[in-house]
Parts: C-alpha cells; sequence; structure tokens
C-alpha cells in the first residue's frame, strides 16, 4: 500500500486498531533500519553464502546423536549440531573466522594455498573458493583434503589419546568426494583451483605437492588426524599466515595433539578463542 494512501487509511480507523496498525508499521520499519546489509557487493555475496552453507535461511534440523533435532539458531551459530543438509557444521562464528582469515591474507600478500583437512561436506573449502573468487585471485589453490569415507578406525596402541572416540560409527560423518564435489557445483565454484586430496592424511598429505600455505584449517577430529597435518602441513604455513582448529575445545584428542606439536616445536605464538569450540594462532613474522 502507497504510504499516502496508507496515512489516510488508518485516519478513519478505529483508535485501537489505528494504534495496533501504526504500531506493527513502525515495527517493519525498525526491523529495516536494524537488519541493514553492507552495500559493498563482495560483502553482500559472501555473507549470503555463509548463510547458504550454514543453512540459517531454511533452517533445517540436526542430526547429531546428542542433542534435539529440531533447528535452533544458537547451536548452528556456534557450530553445535549436526545439520541434515545444510553444507557446513561448523556454524556462522567460525565461517565468520575462516573469512577473516582468508580475506587478511589475501590483503596483506601472505603467500600460500588454502586447505582444509578433514571436510565433511566442503562447506568451509567452499567458503575458501567463493573468497577467491569474489577478490578476482586466480593464483591460489583451495585443497580439500579428506578420506571421503568417514573418520578411520581408532589406533589407540600407537595414539592412546584417541581411545573411547570411535566417531568412525557415525554414518552421518561419511561424505563422499562426489557429493563434495557437487556441493562445490552447485555454487559454481568447481574448477581447477580447487585440488582434492582424496585417503587418509598419513597417506596422502606427505606427498601432496603444496609448496607453501597461507591458510591452513584442522579439522581431523582426532589426536592421529592432527597431529598427521600438524607434522606434513605446519612447516609449509608462512609466517603471517594462519592455522585453525576447528575442534580445539570440542574434542579433547585434537587438543592434545596441538599441545605436544607447539610444544615439540617451541611454537608461543598466543592462541586464540573462536568460539566455544575452535581455536586459531598466526604464525609470527
Amino acid at each position: 500500500m502507497h504510504y499516502l494512501k496508507f496515512r489516510y487509511f488508518i485516519k478513519f480507523m478505529p483508535l485501537t486498531i489505528c494504534s495496533i496498525v501504526t504500531a506493527l508499521f513502525s515495527q517493519v520499519i525498525n526491523i529495516k533500519e536494524v537488519n541493514q546489509l553492507p552495500d559493498d557487493p563482495r560483502a553482500l555475496y559472501l555473507d549470503l553464502m555463509k548463510k547458504c552453507l550454514a543453512n540459517t535461511i531454511y533452517e533445517d534440523s540436526s542430526c547429531h546423536p546428542g542433542i534435539p533435532s529440531n533447528y535452533d539458531q544458537k547451536n548452528r551459530e556456534y557450530g553445535l549440531d549436526w545439520p541434515s543438509t545444510a553444507h557446513t557444521m561448523i556454524g556462522m562464528k567460525r565461517l565468520d573466522n575462516l573469512q577473516y582469515c582468508v580475506e587478511s591474507i589475501l590483503n596483506e600478500n601472505i603467500p600460500g594455498d588454502l586447505i582444509e583437512t578433514g571436510v565433511w561436506r566442503g562447506g568451509a573449502t567452499i567458503l575458501m573458493r567463493a573468497i577467491l573468487k569474489a577478490y578476482n585471485n586466480t593464483e591460489r589453490r583451495v585443497w580439500v583434503a579428506d578420506s571421503f569415507g568417514g573418520l578411520p578406525p581408532v589406533n589407540t596402541v600407537k595414539y592412546p589419546a584417541d581411545a573411547g572416540w570411535n566417531l568412525n560409527k557415525y554414518s552421518q560423518l561419511n561424505v563422499s568426494l562426489t557429493q563434495v564435489k557437487n556441493n562445490f557445483f552447485k555454487y559454481g565454484l568447481l574448477d581447477n583451483q580447487v585440488v582434492f586430496l582424496k585417503g587418509l592424511f598419513s597417506r596422502t598429505l606427505p606427498k601432496a605437492p603444496i609448496t607453501t600455505i597461507a591458510v591452513l584449517r584442522l579439522d581431523g577430529d582426532l589426536y592421529e588426524s592432527t597431529m598427521d597435518a600438524l607434522i606434513n602441513l605446519y612447516p609449509k604455513l608462512s609466517e603471517g599466515g594462519y592455522i585453525i582448529i576447528d575442534d580445539y575445545f570440542a574434542v579433547p584428542p585434537s587438543a592434545q595433539a596441538v599441545t605436544d606439536y607447539r610444544n615439540t616445536n617451541n611454537i608461543t605464538d598466543p592462541i586464540i578463542n573462536i568460539d566455544d569450540s575452535g581455536v586459531f594462532w598466526r604464525k609470527s613474522l
């Protein structure tokens, strides 16, 4: 309804109804003022990309065995559920952090590619590729490393810290390479700047043809997976680059691997909290 006609319409309404309609109209205006989005097309694209990846738009249910299945905004924001259809489970806070890290290395010309070890449905690496696309960067690659067959059985003889963390029993965590590639394709981001590394990290990462890394994101859950990624990839992380540990507070074996690696290699760069699960730090210049 045109605003002038609206004013004429409410002039002759009973006082009570008039007050209600006026209040509702004012509320709509206030919502629009509060929910202002950035004007920059690049920022708008990446904002929408994160909302689509986490599916905060259609609000799909959770398939996490330990929490109610109904959609919960806080759980999705902090990455506490396993979405039934969304392409990432890391939540909006950690997506924001990933965007910050990638944009920082682009703006500061920190050399290297981007990689995630343990990608589930591919959401975090899809965001990496989207950011490169938004910044028209054609030189860097996004490495997508996963078994694409779920988590491996724990090896408690070699890695006793993983005892009790039998995550391989959850079929929800088993996502095929075909499905992840298809998810990239849906966003128009499946191209030659995306490289897939299929297999256990202990077999793929030592021989991966990666020379330099600018953003290293670890989401392997287990001590073994986290340590394999640290040993093979952290030495390739550029000074000024970022390392992100997705499960630091959520999965103790992952945190233990980080602690052991940092102590062994005398790494003292401060660890910064992202949310109730993830942390990151920047490699000293």
